[in-house]
């Protein structure tokens, strides 16, 4: 069923086209990815569809009463609130209806001293029906709720009573996802939700999507998340949008598949065009007015021809190359028993590792475990508490900071290259700002005016620039679009150097790496292969880890069951014992009946006589029922 649909929305801002009949339908349940170049207008469409600005041109319908909930990428918010009791406001309704259930428990009781009662059936009545509703709506269980989905989101149980106005930026970000997920609205906008989250939350969220009922079109950079969660892809380019079937490898690859048409199709075109161009002019140079009609007449037909654009794909990708100056030894880190405090509290400790020549080795770990600390501690920035740090022979390392705070944002970005490599000319380093899509008048605006992912490309052309042969990268793929992720992996894979990286961008670690290094606060854990086989070895010790526990749980419930048995034991003994002193008590009545019955005088009083036959046959018949009792039993 569909619950929303666009038809031919087109959106301006002022004089420049920002969508063109953009339309699409969205099916009930269904999870899809909007994904497109930065500035390509997918928040803008996303704030159309949430009714928070209008659209130019075309229609959008709606399912009656359909929910939209809408995430943005930057959500600031402030409350007095603590963690916990901000998600209480999504479920007033239900705290309501609790406060309500009280209010009829006490008036039933005071009711129900006087005695039945209308009012009392009445009270009862209505109390059933909000209680149902309560049970229904999950009021029983909503503040377990809350809890689960703050702790997916990385929140802990100290969190959860912390003030929101004091939480740091990415914090506030997941608290506003919590509550949205909360609410279950019928229709989720999700703009970069993985943003703040590390790998262990964005799992989470995957499966909470996985498993949601309402529907969800979701803005995200993070590919590995968009495979795990997606079933369609909408993919806005040129103001207009297109949708695959698939999720966003499918979509990569039925998209190369086009591109390369595309392409081909595109330079027969301009080789025709060419040629008619060729034959005009030559007919114009002929003279004569068969000629100029012949070359007019071309021109009509040329003129009417539907112009294909230039694919993007190379246009508009960053040209990267890493290249290492100087080769290095083949020991190029040896880190042993490293450990880093703050204040006597430890940050994590008992880390060991190597990291040996042409190496690309992905780090991960929870938020605030101390990966850039780490990153910080072999750069010589920072001291550790204990341990020993050896860079190897030869080893020049570069290092790519997420928050850029090597970038001088008072200076003009062609100052911000020039002034590291002054042997280049102004020549050369225009076209390396090119290469970086810096163009025209752009090279002379301040890096401070820059975004996050100008900043980030800077960055990027400063660390090739550099030659170093050991990379230290944290979070290079932040702020990035799909594409320059894609040019940065490219010239990973192909770098000879070595690599050591900080990234929560699993697609990014599968694609790059060959080792996995995991930080805990208890030391490093090595993996041999890149992120995927990292999960199925964590996969396989969480097997192995959960048969042992079942062991555990087996063997509980075998002494549950034989300690169960040996009651069962007992208590036939008891009644087998119960059963055969009931048999000898009555037993001995028969034998004193008919001793009664053997004495002559008694038949003098028919009566009695009748009596204690009736008596011996009742008797008897008892023994015989415990004798049966007492056999089933045995057996």
């Amino acid at each position: 069923m569909i619950i929303l649909s666009c038809n031919n929305i087109s959106k301006f801002y002022l004089a420049k086209e920002i969508l063109k009949d953009i339309s699409f339908s969205i099916d009930e349940g269904e999870k899809i990815g909007l994904v497109g170049l930065n500035g390509s207008g997918k928040t803008t469409l996303f704030n159309i569809l949430a009714k928070e600005i209008p659209k130019d041109g075309g229609e959008i319908y709606t399912q009656k009463n359909l929910r939209i909930g809408y995430l943005k990428q930057h959500t600031q918010i402030q409350s007095k609130n603590t963690v916990f009791n901000e998600c209480l406001k999504v479920f007033e309704h239900l705290i309501e209806m609790e406060k309500n259930l009280r209010i009829l428990e006490e008036k039933i009781s005071i009711e129900g001293k006087k005695g039945d009662s209308e009012t009392l059936q009445n009270l009862m009545e209505k109390y059933s029906n909000l209680s149902e509703q309560f049970s229904n709506q999950n009021g029983y269980g909503f503040k377990s709720e809350i809890k689960g989905t703050l702790k997916g989101l990385g929140f802990s149980d100290e969190d959860m009573d912390k003030k929101v106005n004091n939480l740091s930026g990415g914090q506030k970000s997941r608290l506003a996802l919590a509550e949205l997920l909360l609410q279950k609205p019928d229709l989720l906008l999700l703009d970069e939700p993985t943003n703040h989250l590390d790998i262990e939350a964005i799992s989470w969220l995957e499966k909470f999507l996985n498993e949601y009922k309402g529907s969800a079109l979701i803005i995200s950079h993070d590919r590995y998340f968009l495979d795990n969660v997606v079933g369609r892809i909408f993919h806005l380019e040129n103001l207009e949008l297109k949708t695959y079937n698939g999720n966003y490898t499918e979509f990569m690859k039925k998209r190369k598949v086009e591109m390369e048409l595309l392409k081909r199709q595109y330079e027969n075109q301009q080789k025709e065009i060419e040629r008619q161009e060729e034959i005009i002019k030559r007919f114009l140079n002929y003279g004569g007015q068969r000629y100029i009609k012949q070359a007019q007449s071309r021109q009509k037909m040329l003129d009417k021809i539907k112009r294909i654009d230039k694919p993007l794909a190379d246009s508009k990708k960053t040209k990267l190359t890493f290249e290492p100056k100087i080769k290095s030894g083949r020991d190029v880190l040896a880190v042993e028993d490293l450990g880093k405090s703050f204040d006597e509290t430890p940050l994590f400790k008992d880390v060991s590792f190597n990291i040996y020549r042409g190496e690309k080795v992905g780090l991960i770990g929870p938020n605030g475990i101390g990966k850039t600390t780490l990153f910080k501690i072999i750069l010589n920035n920072m001291p550790p508490t204990c341990g020993e740090i050896t860079l190897g022979h030869h080893v020049n390392i570069g290092y790519f900071d997420q928050e850029q705070t090597d970038l001088h944002l008072d200076k003009t970005i062609i100052d911000e290259i020039w002034d590291e490599n002054p042997k280049l000319d102004y020549y050369q380093i225009r076209t390396y700002l090119s290469q970086f899509l810096f163009f025209g008048d752009d090279i002379f605006k301040e890096v401070g005016d820059l975004s996050g992912g100008e900043r980030s490309r800077l960055a990027l052309l400063k660390l090739m620039l550099s030659k170093a042969n050991f990379l230290l990268m944290d979070e290079p793929t932040n702020h990035l679009d799909i594409d320059s992720k894609e040019v940065l992996e490219e010239s990973l894979k192909n770098y000879n150097g070595t690599l050591f990286v900080i990234s929560h961008d699993r697609y990014f670690l599968n694609t790059v790496t060959d080792k996995i290094l995991e930080l805990s606060k208890d030391g490093m854990e090595e993996f041999l292969g890149n992120y995927d086989y990292y999960v199925e070895k964590k996969n396989q010790i969480e097997e192995v880890e959960e048969e042992e526990t079942k062991t555990k749980t087996q063997i509980k419930l075998e002494k549950k069951k034989e300690r169960k048995k040996i009651e069962e034991k007992r208590k036939i003994k008891r009644k087998a014992t119960e059963l055969e002193n009931q048999i000898i008590l009555n037993e001995e009545k028969i034998v004193n009946i008919d001793e009664k019955l053997s004495d002559p005088n008694i038949y003098d009083n028919l009566e009695k006589v009748k009596q204690l036959t009736e008596k011996r046959e009742e008797t008897q018949r008892l023994v015989e029922k415990l004798y049966d009792e007492l056999i089933n039993l045995e057996d």
